[in-house]
């Protein structure tokens, strides 16, 4: 009988200790799996932040060289072609013949032009305008000047509720703007254009309407990867780099571009 007891007593005790090292066995499984997925978000966190430091350094280094080229059309370009112009209107037209009148006038013509179209392209890649009266202001300026006499009917309905709090996200959120009205301009045959934004709490809403011809987000999704989509893919950078959103949908209405980005509201 005490044989008996012993071997339960034996029986007992291995089972206990089976079941305790399963237990360890198994914590010790669950405790791997927390570490390696805490290691693993770890990892990824680190690497967005890498992302978002080579975007932002992108980004910044982009703005950079849009300023210097901006300050050398200016400065240098626009000085020697305005040096040009007045050598030109120094000759003296009235003892030039017919022919020679007609040349002169015409270079005075195509001088003035190259001179405008100069200061356009240093006003385009400068951000002063942004900066002096802020991202409504120089929406509407860029609008006003670049759909003029290409798009009939060209308007903006912008929330003057929003106000600038962070000047680099503005810039970000003006190139993405300058970027999608262009490749507008240039692809979609629009005769109805609308730019209008609402800031709703802590976001602001920027919505892109025309009723021409557009791309669909799959598309959008597939051109910024390759080489011809760099302007796209400057707007994905620009869109992580905000933490927004962007969507390209169409409809019977027309073609809309809807871009959500996460700002500081002023009343807060």
């Amino acid at each position: 009988m005490p044989q008996n007891s012993n071997i339960k007593y034996l029986v007992i005790i291995g089972i206990s200790v089976m079941l305790l090292l399963f237990t360890s066995f198994l914590l010790a499984v669950i405790f791997s799996q927390r570490k390696k997925l805490k290691y693993q978000k770890s990892m990824e966190k680190l690497r967005e932040q890498q992302q978002n430091q080579l975007i932002e350094a992108a980004v910044r280094s982009e703005e950079q060289e849009r300023h210097r080229i901006a300050e050398t059309l200016h400065d240098e370009v626009g000085a020697i072609l305005s040096s040009a112009k007045l050598h030109l209107l120094g000759i003296k037209a009235d003892v030039l013949d017919e022919r020679d009148q007609k040349l002169h006038e015409k270079g005075r013509e195509l001088l003035n032009d190259v001179i405008g179209r100069v200061r356009g392209i240093s006003h385009n890649l400068h951000s002063n305008i942004l900066k002096e009266f802020g991202l409504n202001e120089a929406i509407r300026h860029f609008v006003r000047k670049v759909t003029e006499g290409v798009i009939p009917n060209a308007t903006t309905a912008l929330d003057d509720n929003y106000q600038t709090v962070n000047p680099d996200n503005d810039i970000s959120m003006y190139r993405m703007v300058q970027e999608l009205v262009n490749n507008t301009l240039k692809y979609a045959n629009a005769t109805e254009f609308l730019i209008s934004s609402t800031l709703n709490g802590n976001e602001l809403n920027l919505v892109i309407f025309h009723n021409g011809d557009g791309l669909t987000q799959e598309q959008f999704e597939e051109l910024r990867y390759q080489k011809e989509g760099l302007g796209l893919k400057n707007i994905q950078n620009r869109i992580i780099l905000l933490k927004g959103n962007i969507h390209f949908t169409s409809g019977s209405e027309g073609y809309r571009i809807n871009i959500h980005v996460p700002v500081k509201s002023n009343q807060s």
